[in-house]
């Protein structure tokens, strides 16, 4: 079926859906993962976006309900360069085309995806619109225009969790108790002697197994939960997810990070991060394209080496705007030297802005569990 890539800048591209008839429209962005794609098209900081696969290939070894991310489908739209219709793979349980459009998700193949790639880290990240029903390219530069740009949103409070959960044996457990009359939690086994309270500004499940395997209970918590809520929870830490869109609207969580800096131990990841930036007066900005993939360089500065990571954001912390008196730098990007992670000089805290727990990715930073739990355990 015929389709049509719009983008705001008036740049169109020819391809065809495989799922079927369809609209959408987001941020139009790349990933350079070469695997991966079901718990990219689930990892909820993609909520409001249209991402692009570098690699050429997808589909070939089909989906698989244990490989999600999140209970959903968060992308907006899927654009490959070839999909493989007859997937091979002892797991799979459905083809990506089916997985797609389960969900209403839209699918688009046969897309110059090397050339909108190309544009993308001349132009910068944009606004976009796919049609399968509308192929006049004046009209759907004129749709992409009026999609809401991606600076100034709060995704956050679209994608967390209704209601608080645990994880327990590896999947969501909601919580019935009002926590903010439950207390701490009796912990599950004597293997598991933290307690953890996770605010979930769009967390994935592969933080959560990340945390378990660090010996922690955990209890996921909406992202507008109040500090005075998870202080009477009495946790041993406080981690801050990953999630979409710009972390400056999330101010009711940077309030709420504020007042728990120094109470116990936290850590940050992705958005996190740079929640947790704003919270220690620092600022943030828009990358001009974000870094997207399993294959982002980073260097420990503690250690002097060079960790391979799975990254997924279009913003960053200022590392000009951090006081150096209390915050030391930990680690650096190689690519264009941006921040990627720091800590309190004095005070239980630290934060990373890419994905140690990966899924898809490699593990070389699965460390920073381990980090946190002796964190907690020094606290």
């Amino acid at each position: 079926m015929k389709a049509l890539l719009a983008l705001e800048d008036g740049r169109t591209f020819r391809c065809r859906s495989f799922t079927g008839p369809g609209e959408t429209g987001g941020e139009t962005v790349f990933n350079t993962s070469m695997t991966g794609y079901q718990e990219v098209l689930t990892d909820p900081s993609y909520r409001g976006q249209l991402v692009t696969m570098t690699y050429p290939l997808m589909g070939n070894y089909g989906t698989c309900p244990e490989d999600i991310e999140s209970g959903r489908i968060q992308v907006a739209g899927f654009l490959i360069r070839e999909y493989q219709e007859f997937p091979s793979n002892f797991r799979s349980t459905a083809p990506l085309a089916d997985y797609l459009k389960q969900q209403g998700i839209l699918g688009i193949h046969q897309l110059d995806t090397r050339a909108l790639t190309r544009h993308i880290r001349k132009t910068g990240a944009m606004r976009g619109c796919i049609s399968t029903m509308e192929l006049d390219p004046d009209v759907l530069v004129k749709r992409a225009r009026r999609i809401p740009a991606m600076a100034g949103q709060d995704l956050a409070s679209a994608v967390t969790c209704d209601q608080p959960y645990f994880w327990k044996d590896g999947k969501p457990l909601v919580c019935e108790t009002d926590i903010r009359t439950m207390g701490r939690p009796a912990p599950t086994c004597k293997d598991k002697p933290f307690f953890v309270v996770a605010f979930d500004f769009g967390i994935k499940y592969n933080i959560l197994r990340g945390l378990s395997k660090a010996a922690c209970d955990v209890l996921v918590v909406p992202a507008g939960t109040d500090a005075e809520t998870v202080l009477a929870l009495e946790p041993d830490g406080i981690f801050l997810s990953n999630g979409p869109g710009d972390p400056e609207p999330v101010t009711y969580a940077v309030d709420t990070i504020k007042t728990l800096i120094g109470k116990k131990p936290v850590f940050g990841i992705c958005l996190g991060h740079q929640l947790l930036g704003l919270a220690l007066g620092g600022t943030t900005y828009k990358l001009k394209f974000g870094h997207r993939g399993a294959n982002q360089p980073v260097k420990n500065l503690l250690t002097g080496r060079i960790e391979i990571t799975s990254q997924n954001h279009g913003f960053a912390v200022d590392i000009n705007t951090l006081n150096r008196k209390d915050i030391e730098i930990t680690h650096i990007n190689l690519n264009d030297d941006t921040l990627e992670g720091f800590r309190h000089r004095r005070l239980p805290l630290m934060a990373v802005q890419y994905h140690p727990e990966a899924s898809p990715g490699p593990h070389d930073a699965e460390y920073l569990f381990d980090e946190f739990r002796k964190m907690m355990e020094n606290r």
